[in-house]
Order: C-alpha cells, then sequence, then structure tokens
C-alpha cells in the first residue's frame, strides 16, 4: 500500500433511491450488500434458491424494502422479467467452490459465462440504467499473482484441470461486460474480489472451517504444504467498496480489485493465528491435495484508492475475533449449511 499519499474518506457515499437487483443475491456477498442497501433503496435478491441460504441470517431479512426470486440467470424469461424497473444491477450468480467447480465444469461455464451474456442482453437498451457491476475472478491473474494489477496479464490454467473453467468463464464474462460498455455504453463496473470472509460467509471455505473447528477443538486441516499466500479482506471493507463502485462516476467502465493486501499470510499461518486468536487446543494437519492451487494472491490496490477512494481498515485479527463470534452466535457447534 505504499504511495498513497492522503487517507480516503472514511466512508462510502450514500446510496439512496435506487431500484437494485443483485443476481446470486441469497449468498454471501450479496446479503451483506442488501443489509447496507435496504435502508434507503428498494432491493431485489434473484437466486436460484434461498433455503439453506446466507440472506436468512441477515439483517436484510424480511425487511419492507427487500423483495426475494427465485429464478436461474440460464431462464432467459425469468431472468428478463426480473430486471424490469431496476437501475442498478449487482450480477453475483455463479457457480462457486474449488469442489463444485471442478466436479461440475460444464455447469460452471454455462452458469458464469451464459448467464451473464443472458443479464447483459436483458438489461441492453433499458432506460435510465445506473450501473451494471459484473463479478469476476482474482484467478484471472493466474497461480503467482503477487502486488498482480488490473491490467496484468491474465493467466488461465490447462484445460485438463478442470478448476480453470470458473476463471476462464469469469474472463471471457470480463470481455464481454467491457463490450458492452465500449459498444452499447452500458455503465458497468468490474469487481476482482480477494479473499472476503467475514460473517454471513457458508459453506466450504478456509476461514469458516478453521475458525469452526478451532471453536470445536478439531484439528484444522491445511491443503497441501500451507505455504500458500493469501491477502485476507473483511467483508464490511469489501462493502464499502462496492458501494463507492455503485455511486461513483469514475468507477464506469474500470475493473477494480478489491482486498486487502495488509492482511497477507501464508494458509498455514492463518491456521496458526486463528488457533492463537480463538485460545483452542486444536492441533494442524495436513492434506493432500490432487488438484493444482493458487501459490500467491496478493492485489494491487492502486486504481480503488485513485478513483474509488477506498483504502481497507479491518486488521485480520479483529476480523478474525468479529468472524468468530459471529459463527459462535449463529452456527452452534460450528454447524452450517451448505451454500
Amino acid at each position: 500500500m505504499t504511495g498513497f499519499a492522503s487517507p480516503p474518506s472514511p466512508a462510502p457515499p450514500p446510496i439512496a433511491g435506487h431500484r437494485v437487483l443483485i443476481t446470486g443475491g441469497g449468498g454471501f456477498i450479496g446479503s451483506a450488500l442488501a443489509e447496507r442497501l435496504v435502508g434507503a433503496n428498494q432491493v431485489t435478491l434473484y437466486d436460484q434458491s434461498f433455503r439453506g441460504n446466507a440472506v436468512a441470517l441477515s439483517r436484510a431479512w424480511k425487511h419492507p424494502s427487500l423483495r426475494l426470486v427465485e429464478g436461474s440467470v440460464l431462464d432467459e424469461p425469468s431472468l428478463s422479467k426480473a430486471v424490469r424497473g431496476h437501475d442498478t444491477i449487482v450480477h453475483l450468480a455463479a457457480v462457486v467452490g474449488v469442489n463444485h467447480v471442478r466436479a461440475r465444469g460444464l455447469d460452471t461455464i454455462e452458469t458464469n459465462f451464459t448467464g451473464t451474456r443472458n443479464l447483459l442482453r436483458a438489461v441492453d437498451g433499458q432506460d435510465g440504467l445506473h450501473r451494471f457491476v459484473y463479478f469476476s475472478t482474482s484467478e484471472v491473474s493466474g497461480i503467482n499473482a503477487f502486488r498482480a494489477g488490473e491490467d496484468s496479464p491474465a493467466t488461465i490454467g490447462p484445460v485438463g484441470e478442470a478448476r480453470w473453467t470458473y476463471s476462464i468463464a469469469k474472463l471471457a464474462g470480463e470481455h464481454l461486460v467491457y463490450c458492452y460498455h465500449r459498444e452499447r455504453e452500458l455503465p458497468t463496473v468490474t469487481i476482482r474480489p480477494f479473499n472476503v470472509f467475514g460473517r454471513l460467509r457458508l459453506g466450504d471455505h478456509a476461514m469458516l472451517r478453521f475458525i469452526t473447528a478451532a471453536q470445536r477443538g478439531d484439528p484444522l486441516e491445511v491443503h497441501g504444504d500451507g505455504t500458500q499466500i493469501r491477502s485476507w479482506c473483511y467483508i464490511d471493507d469489501f462493502v464499502d467498496a462496492l458501494l463507492r463502485a455503485l455511486e461513483r462516476p469514475a468507477a464506469v467502465g474500470q475493473t477494480f480489485n478489491i482486498g486487502n493486501p495488509r492482511n497477507t499470510l501464508t494458509i498455514y499461518d492463518l491456521a496458526r493465528r486463528v488457533v492463537s486468536l480463538l485460545g483452542s487446543s486444536s492441533e494442524i494437519v495436513f492434506r493432500k491435495i490432487d488438484f493444482s492451487d493458487i501459490d500467491v494472491r496478493v492485489p494491487r490496490m492502486a486504481r480503488a484508492f485513485e478513483l474509488l477512494g477506498f483504502q481497507p481498515r479491518v486488521e485480520l485479527a479483529e476480523a478474525i475475533l468479529a468472524t468468530a463470534e459471529w459463527y459462535a452466535r449463529n452456527l452452534p457447534a460450528g454447524r452450517h449449511p451448505a451454500a
């Protein structure tokens, strides 16, 4: 984070009076974003199902300004109907999770790319569109992304490794979104998240697995040798960046890395940190994996600072403790529904 001359503004700009549609809105990021929007905006969450996912545990649940619509981004008539009357679109719907992606490569490409195409077609030509925010992935930077910038060359793994169906579909989506911006003048923004975690995060995720195992006193299972390097961004910081991207004119047509480079450490060190902070007696064990992993994932954040005035503020220890407290209250004995 060196080279920044002055601190960013302390809070994102207010967003009010919009009609926001969030695809994949029942999940982690969509639910957290909805919490921040429902007080002054009309918010519609569009998802295949709202059973067993994060939104029911969020502060937005049952808010009078929140509407839930079940549907698939592959169902063009349903999607076209859902977008009507909305001036702000946040596209989160995707097949996610390494295990899901490796087992469902065809579904991953269909959902992550074709779903994006369907949504762009649905909003193309719609009057009064304020913003279209597309969620890509940090994995487009490949397996060794140290201080990777938004304009760094994309790197895609071999066709024979199923996990790369996710990043190739997301990268193709980035190109499509930018074409709609350049040729159709859609006010698009692309976000590349870097290891976001915190309350409302369910499903198969390293931070959740580590924290809930430590709370139970079970072993923390580290994949590989634990030397993989990650930067961890707390959900409250991440949503601050999203709110700025939704409102600031300078965001239009841009791609942003959003993460927290200050919270960078190896996966093994993360496991040790969780055990120490929670005062757990858990052991750390290692499990061999049979698929390729990301060695280094650390974002360069200059563009988000300069154009969005965004700089993450929540330090790792504070974020881990806050997340652990939320899991203890909402997921008794570390049990959690699949997301």
